[in-house]
């Protein structure tokens, strides 16, 4: 083994060879060669300057939005998941939030605070750091409406403040630079009675509750929404409710959900996606594209000899 490999897999933290079904919302996924969770930003910094310039990485927060093949990560993971949360109230109803930190945490602590626009994110499963990367919305709002500033740092660990409107959001996209990544951001909301905030608040997680399928190991919503219509709307008309393969079924409650029954594979659902996808698209000639980032290597079935 290289010594810069060598010196990596030694750096206080890492992980080797580390199950990345411990890590993912769907509960699936094989092995990651490294798996590093800085404590905060300095030890982030510093591991990021140790890395080979040819180390593969993939950062993920809760592993939400997330399908990890059975084989596993060839490379570093980087999580969020485990660094010193944040959350900074400061003047004129702006608030600093850390990647790390769940939506829906975000929802409740400014709520509490009497600061509206941050109520939608109460119905996004993943973090801050996720939520920027793929402008993640829920109930008709998305993240990039209240970004003000972001914290980014590159792959050398520098670190540096932007204005939101370097950036181009887009339905659940945003253009990053290559080997840039989000650790923060400045949000702007706005002052309201506190009681209305958490009044909205509540009736969002009541929907949220009533439409989806919470009890289960999913992935939230797996296919974005064509123009003009909705991914449920056209899986639910195809008959797909229900369907499964192997232990991944389309939710009976939500068409746009893939639920883990217990026993599934990372290969179960990514057979079931392309299924419901190949089944969409004869019926109403419409290519749903996923939401979800399927990444990792594949287990690829010995020839029988």
């Amino acid at each position: 083994m290289p010594v810069k490999y060598q010196q990596m897999n030694k750096h206080a933290g890492v992980l080797l060879n580390e199950p990345m079904s411990n890590h993912t919302s769907w509960r699936v996924g094989g092995n990651a060669d490294r798996f590093f969770a800085p404590a905060d930003k300095q030890a982030l910094v510093d591991f990021l300057q140790t890395l080979p310039d040819d180390e593969a990485l993939l950062w993920i927060g809760l592993g939400s939005n997330l399908l990890i093949r059975d084989g596993g990560i060839r490379g570093t993971v980087i999580s969020l998941g485990d660094m010193a949360h944040r959350i900074q109230r400061r003047e004129r109803a702006e608030v600093y939030v850390s990647a790390a930190i769940p939506c829906a945490k975000l929802a409740r602590k400014t709520s509490a605070w009497g600061l509206g626009g941050a109520e939608f994110m109460a119905g996004i499963p993943g973090t801050i750091g996720g939520a920027l990367a793929m402008n993640a919305g829920a109930f008709g709002a998305e993240t990039w409406q209240i970004v003000k500033q972001v914290e980014v740092i590159d792959r050398q660990g520098a670190v540096r403040l932007e204005q939101a409107e370097l950036f181009k959001p887009g339905y659940r996209h945003i253009e990053l630079p290559p080997d840039n990544w989000f650790i923060g951001a400045y949000i702007q909301l706005v002052h309201d009675d506190s009681t209305a905030i958490k009044q909205r608040l509540r009736s969002l997680l009541k929907q949220r509750a009533r439409t989806q399928p919470l009890g289960w190991r999913s992935c939230g919503s797996v296919f974005k929404n064509p123009p003009g219509d909705h991914a449920a709307r056209l899986i639910e008309a195809c008959g797909l409710k229900g369907h499964c393969m192997g232990g991944a079924c389309v939710s009976d409650k939500h068409a746009n959900f893939i639920i883990n029954t217990g026993q599934a594979s990372a290969a179960d659902i990514e057979q079931l996606m392309g299924h419901v996808q190949a089944v969409v698209n004869q019926r109403f000639n419409i290519a749903l594209i996923p939401e979800v980032k399927v990444t990792g290597e594949a287990i690829t079935p010995h020839a029988d000899r």
